[in-house]
């Protein structure tokens, strides 16, 4: 079809105006025809062989922001400068969305918004947890600005995590699985959520952790000495942890949760569900340097990790209840050690292999990406279109 149209363009040249009309019209089909290959129809022509196409639920990390807050228009999270990530597999054929969740919130409190913006729904942190944790029982009410149509065992649900927005997502398919038992004991029957229930384990049908500190970071561990010299980065994360006025316990924070001493105790009762797929991807932008220890790589590294790359790139010791940090926990994406993001302690996992059958309740430690900590964001400065990978993902998942 194509050669045709070239040829039957060459036997008409002496009728056009000029050979300049010919070559912009030629560049204009050529420009249409790209068009019509590129995204939006890669995984359109393929959604007739998946499995399954259901919802894709997107979950930003520490200080992030999703679908409820305003900067997320004109700044989203999930790409950043490459354009909004969520319409973008819109388009590509998937039904996709982002949450927004407590910036500084813990996993638990995190959890809990995540479940009422997917039901539509008053936010219930749970009448124990409130109570000890020192802040209202109940928070803001989605019934009116659902985050998706529809959720039940017919309508299930993808979840993904970027950084603690993995711990946040494996804790909301635990709840959703077993339910809490100090909820229930706290909490008359006919005022408990669903949530604390539990029983609802096949209404989630993946888990995805992307940069996930799954068994924390040692960046919280670092003594005061090596700290001198801040980062930005490192600023946001003391932000995070700064002294609070609000009668607040100081344990209902994101940064609690992912000291490593904290993270293990989560593991240790945080486990897979047997009816859910789980994949966890880690990242990496430091290299290995003449004394050993990793350093940062500038073409993978945005600057503001840079620095606090290499203190977690050379630092070893003990966590004060004496996990010990070696040399294996050196590699990291400017924020996360890689080894922490590969999987979380205390729940089965294995590598990812294309050619091996895909069983529900592992964990799939897949290929770690090149990148820092907001590479599978999209990147700040260093402009990083991640779209193909996730619709790469994303398509695996739906063929499962």
């Amino acid at each position: 079809m194509t050669m045709l149209f070239f040829f039957a363009i060459f036997l008409n040249m002496k009728h056009s105006k000029s050979f300049f009309t010919v070559i912009l019209t030629v560049l204009l089909v050529l420009f249409l025809a790209s068009c019509k290959s590129a995204s939006g129809k890669v995984a359109e022509s393929q959604k007739d062989t998946w499995n399954t196409n259901y919802t894709f639920v997107f979950v930003h990390g520490l200080s992030g922001w999703g679908h409820y807050d305003a900067r997320n228009k004109f700044f989203p999270y999930w790409g950043m400068k490459n354009g909004s990530l969520i319409k973008k597999l819109n388009k590509e054929g998937f039904n996709a969305y982002d949450a927004s969740v407590a910036p500084h919130g813990s996993a638990w409190d995190r959890a809990c918004e995540l479940y009422a913006q997917l039901t539509g729904s008053r936010t219930d942190y749970g009448a124990e947890h409130s109570a000890r944790c020192g802040h209202p029982r109940y928070g803001r009410d989605f019934s009116k600005e659902p985050l998706i149509p529809q959720w039940d065992q017919n309508h299930k649900i993808n979840i993904l995590g970027h950084s603690f927005g993995g711990v946040t997502v494996r804790l909301l398919a635990h709840l959703m699985a077993e339910g809490s038992r100090a909820e229930q004991e706290a909490t008359p029957a006919g005022e408990l959520s669903p949530l604390f229930a539990g029983g609802h384990s096949d209404w989630i049908y993946s888990v995805t952790t992307l940069a996930a500190p799954h068994n924390g970071t040692s960046a919280y561990h670092i003594p005061d000495e090596e700290t001198k010299s801040k980062s930005w980065i490192q600023k946001v994360v003391e932000k995070s942890y700064a002294p609070k006025k609000d009668g607040r316990a100081d344990y209902d924070y994101a940064d609690f949760d992912m000291h490593i001493q904290n993270a293990d105790k989560i593991n240790s009762w945080l486990k897979t569900i047997p009816e859910a797929y789980y994949f966890s991807f880690a990242c990496s932008a430091t290299i290995l340097s003449e004394d050993g220890s990793h350093v940062p790589d500038p073409e993978k590294m945005e600057k503001i990790f840079q620095k606090t790359a290499i203190k977690l790139g050379r630092f070893e010791g003990f966590t004060p209840d004496g996990i010990e940090l070696g040399k294996e926990w050196q590699e990291n994406d400017g924020l996360v050690n890689t080894i922490s993001a590969r999987a979380p302690s205390h729940s089965p996992s294995k590598d990812f292999s294309e050619n091996e059958r895909i069983e529900k309740g592992i964990w799939y430690i897949m290929p770690t990406y090149a990148g820092d900590h907001m590479s599978l964001q999209g990147g700040f400065s260093i402009k990083n279109d991640i779209t193909d990978f996730y619709v790469k993902h994303l398509m695996m998942i739906n063929n499962l």
